[in-house]
């Protein structure tokens, strides 16, 4: 925490897994994606992440052996 901040702590990321698109029997959705939160199991829960932005972070092999690199260093 930052020295003389005061509050609650917010957590910076969260992890979660990409479902698909939201859909219904016959269409599909493809300006919408259905993910699911690590941890988050109710819909209180689910209502303070609704309408933020997700990252995808994407895991490629680098030309150093000990690390992967970062998502925003691929080009």
């Amino acid at each position: 925490m930052v020295k003389g901040r005061q509050g609650e702590r917010v957590r910076l990321y969260v992890r979660g897994t990409i479902l698909g698109y939201k859909r219904s029997k016959s269409n599909q959705y493809p300006n919408t994606s259905l993910i699911q939160i690590e941890g988050v199991n109710t819909k209180e829960e689910v209502g303070w992440y609704a309408g933020l932005m997700v990252t995808v972070v994407l895991f490629a092999p680098s030309s150093s052996r000990t690390s992967l690199p970062n998502p925003w260093e691929l080009e």
